[in-house]
This record gives C-alpha cells, structure tokens and sequence, in this order.
C-alpha cells in the first residue's frame, strides 16, 4: 500500500494524541477522529492482504519476463528469483524492482512490431489491469 503503512499508522497516532488536549474544538475532533478510524479500517484491509497480494504480483510479473526470453533484456533473472522472505516489506522491495522491470519490458515491446511483441504487451496491460484491481479496496472515504 502506498503510502506505507507504517507510515500512515504513525501519522494517525499523532492525530489522535493531539486531539486527546482538551481544548481542541469538538467540532475538530469530531472530524479528525472520524478521518482516522476511516483510515484505520483501509489500513486493516490492506495490511490483511498485503503480503498474499505481493506474492500473486510478483508471481505474475516474473512470468511475463519468463515469457519475454531475450526482450526481458539485463532483467531476465528476475524471472527466476523467488519471494523465500514474506515479510511486507522484503515483498514490497521485490515488486519494486519487478515493476521497474516491467516497465523496461513494456518500453520494448512497444517498439516492436512482431505478433510476439504485441501478444506480450496484451498480457502487460491484463496484468497491469489486474494489479489496480488487487488493490482496490472494498470501502472508500465519502
């Protein structure tokens, strides 16, 4: 989840502690502490599936450099390497740099004019298209 969760979490403590003095307005407090179980609830799906979610993307795009050969370019290892470590952020790290890859990937096969090219660069959108739903989330702030 982007911004970290950590992160979010952090700031949230911080909300809530300033909103503790008594002499924050009601009305204020009312509306911070109403963004921050908002908040809290969003950070608790996404952390929920946070690594399950890493694991299937980083599966997914390892496949499409397998599939790429050659055109995964410097990139082609990757293809092989695993997620031994489920920890959040190793797994975060990880699809960081095959996300970059990716992205290399994609830059060239959308030079190339081959029926293997265009093929491959199809399953990039799916996959890509796949990753945004993975991170839906099942509520959103109104």
């Amino acid at each position: 989840m982007k911004p970290d969760i950590p992160a979010v979490l952090a700031e949230l403590a911080g909300l809530v502690a300033r909103n503790a003095a008594p002499d924050v307005d009601p009305a204020e407090r009312a509306g911070a502490l109403g963004l921050t179980a908002a908040l809290l609830g969003m950070a608790a799906e996404a952390w929920e599936g946070a690594a399950h979610r890493l694991v299937e993307e980083n599966q997914a795009i390892r496949g499409l450099l397998a599939d790429a050969g050659e055109r995964a370019g410097r990139n082609a290892a990757l293809a092989v390497s695993r997620d031994d470590d489920l920890g959040i952020s190793v797994l975060s790290d990880a699809n960081a740099g095959l996300r970059a890859a990716l992205i290399e990937l994609h830059a060239a096969v959308e030079t190339d004019e081959t029926p293997e090219a265009r093929s491959l660069e199809t399953r990039i959108w799916e996959e890509l298209r796949r990753s945004t739903e993975r991170r839906q989330m099942s509520s959103a702030l109104a």
